[in-house]
């Protein structure tokens, strides 16, 4: 099975208006770039995207909010894009928030086929409104269900032709257990490499969850929120 495509056009080609995708990344880092790059230039809508965040106005997720392709998104932080706040507020985007932990948890257990799972996260909050509740050692908890998608889209340090990823720093975040819970998963990596040429021991992602990779190009790598010392 040949896994190996030319880039992210051809990646995401078969995907459709109102579909769901998880995309993988912690603020900017880790974000699988050009797949949301060709995305926008695909100009599929009515999409539910679950990530940890929305991007900011013009880099990441946000760019396709910009175009209104996101009818819904499933994240936990939010803060950082004024055009997501605005979509929200005026009742044009829907959002699910959920707790950080518990959506990394939704995301692995859809992957590790587990229905769903208790947590005490968000008990006694808005998180819990609807959702059954259970006391466990004396403590409350609630049901979270786990999350699935039509397409998994991360983004790898390195990888090879058989769709082994390694991920560097904190890219290894959210990307890990989304890479395990689309029915088609794509990784662009940095660098793609022949089967053999990745230590063994340092894989995170086994080929057998990923059905699509490519080498990306042109990072940019963006950081989200630039904070330094002032000079004295």
């Amino acid at each position: 099975m040949n896994k190996v495509y030319q880039d992210a056009d051809s990646a995401i080609a078969d995907i459709k208006d109102s579909m769901t995708l998880m995309l993988g990344g912690f603020g900017l880092c880790g974000i699988p770039e050009n797949c949301i790059a060709a995305l926008v230039k695909k100009g599929v809508k009515d999409l539910t995207c679950i990530s940890n965040n929305a991007g900011v106005d013009d880099f990441g997720i946000g760019l396709m909010l910009k175009q209104k392709q996101v009818k819904k998104m499933i994240s936990s932080y939010v803060g950082e894009n004024a055009e997501f706040e605005r979509q929200l507020l005026s009742g044009e985007l829907d959002v699910e928030l959920i707790p950080q932990g518990t959506l990394a948890e939704r995301c692995r257990a859809g992957g590790a086929g587990i229905p769903a799972f208790f947590t005490p996260a968000g008990y006694g909050t808005e998180v819990a409104i609807g959702k059954e509740a259970r006391e466990f050692n004396g403590k409350m908890h609630i049901l979270e269900m786990g999350l699935t998608a039509d397409f998994a889209i991360v983004k790898a340090w390195k990888g090879d032709t058989m769709g082994n990823l390694i991920y560097k720093g904190t890219a290894r975040n959210f990307n890990p257990p989304m890479a395990t819970a689309g029915k088609i998963t794509i990784a662009e990596v940095e660098e793609l490499v022949e089967p053999g040429e990745l230590d063994p021991n340092f894989i995170h992602t086994q080929g057998i969850f990923v059905n699509r990779i490519f080498q990306g190009k042109n990072y940019e790598k963006r950081i989200e929120r630039v904070t330094v010392n002032k000079r004295k």
